[in-house]
């Protein structure tokens, strides 16, 4: 459920096998928020290793609800995702989230385009999940967060939401093969 699966990368694990992680580095950064009914466990358990107040960035690896739910957690913190995440959330929030409360709250916050690499993360754009899927690859831990791009059983995430883009989920894959990485990191547990 929660603990260190690198030098500086934490790991929770919420109900529905969706991953929060931390990397406490020179910054503290989040990628991604989790389930809001994980609520009150991600305050128990990912509050131990990190006070909230102090996380410095969150990246978001897409803005469905069980990714993006407790941004507001985290007040301090600059948010980002991709530049096309963006902009589906501001054409249509609803269909971005999946989730009408926590679409209409995450509207409400600055969210910055995400740039090419940031604070030692590179991202690699990998629209198929979502138009603006990405995910991040971070050379100090050799590690590969993956979003709901490709999961731990090698599976890809679902093509058939309001902002997939079914075509191009292949070529986001082919793109994760040929990354080097040791640390695994998905989106989810499954």
């Amino acid at each position: 459920m929660f603990g260190k699966i690198a030098e500086t990368i934490w790991k929770f694990t919420g109900t529905d096998k969706n991953n929060i992680y931390l990397i406490d580095a020179d910054k503290k950064i989040i990628i991604d928020t989790g389930n809001r009914t994980d609520r009150d466990m991600i305050k128990n358990f990912l509050g131990r290793a990190v006070d909230f107040e102090k996380v410095d960035i969150v990246i978001f690896t897409h803005l469905h609800y069980d990714h993006c739910g407790n941004f507001d957690l985290f007040p301090n913190a600059t948010f980002y995702a991709s530049a096309q995440e963006i902009e589906d959330l501001k054409s249509d929030a609803s269909g971005t989230v999946l989730d009408e409360v926590v679409a209409e709250k995450i509207s409400a916050i600055d969210i910055k385009p995400m740039p090419e690499e940031l604070e030692g993360l590179k991202r690699l754009d990998t629209p198929g999940h979502t138009r603006g899927s990405m995910c991040l690859l971070y050379p100090a831990e050799s590690a590969l967060f993956t979003g709901d791009t490709l999961f731990g059983t090698k599976r890809h995430g679902r093509v058939d939401l309001p902002t997939s883009d079914p075509e191009a989920m292949k070529q986001s894959m082919m793109k994760l093969v040929e990354v080097p990485y040791k640390v695994f990191c998905p989106g989810h547990d499954y």
